[in-house]
């Protein structure tokens, strides 16, 4: 079995999930400074296209070849633009599990891309690479990101208190930490049957405002 995710592609009706470019610098800056994702995630703001490139050409290739985790850029089929990441992390080889997190772009939301490229993310470790457990982990508040969990399947397993720092803007324009919980969520390979099928039958991914 190997110990190494392969430098793949993934690919849906409407995205196409690969390892991240150089071409992908300014749009990766740009969606690393968007309110949301600041909020929810330990991004550095205001984030650089140098660490945006950073991120692209040194720790994104060495996660991978480590075996600690994968990073996959989010693109639509049709435009090939960028709309969002997808990451595995604490990575477990010897009990098959990994943590899977997703963001996406200011200006791809409100089209269900974070489920659907969650969905085929799950369906490949579990098919392909042959995990047996994918855990998410939502800040309390981030009810959007709770959401996605949901649709794909994940099950709630509990609560990290006071795990998780958030972020909110003051009024004079500072990032400032702010402690809350962790929801935990699991995915295992039986939870998707049939998970497909009721997104097909909502009409398609459905699609949320918020950072997702």
């Amino acid at each position: 079995m190997t110990s190494t995710f392969p430098d793949i592609s993934i690919s849906t009706e409407r995205l196409v999930l690969r390892a991240l470019d150089e071409d992908d610098i300014p749009s990766l800056a740009a969606m690393m400074n968007d309110e949301q994702v600041g909020a929810w995630t330990d991004v550095p703001q205001p984030y650089t296209e140098d660490a945006a490139r950073t991120w692209i050409t040194e720790y994104a290739p060495t996660e991978r070849t480590a075996g600690r985790g994968l990073d996959l850029a989010v693109t639509e089929f049709l435009t090939q633009r960028l709309v969002g990441i997808v990451q595995l992390a604490k990575t477990n080889w010897h009990v098959r599990s990994t943590e899977m997190s997703y963001s996406i772009a200011p200006w791809a939301r409100g089209e269900g891309y974070a489920s659907e490229a969650a969905l085929a993310t799950a369906r490949w470790l579990f098919r392909d690479q042959k995990f047996e457990r994918i855990e998410l982990r939502t800040a309390a508040d981030n009810t959007a990101s709770q959401q996605v969990a949901q649709k794909i399947g994940c099950i709630s397993e509990g609560v990290l208190r006071n795990a998780c720092i958030a972020h909110t803007r003051t009024e004079d324009g500072r990032w400032v930490d702010v402690r809350t919980d962790f929801i935990v969520w699991s995915l295992l390979p039986e939870d998707l049957d049939g998970v497909g099928d009721q997104l097909a039958d909502t009409g398609g991914f459905t699609s949320f405002s918020d950072w997702n």
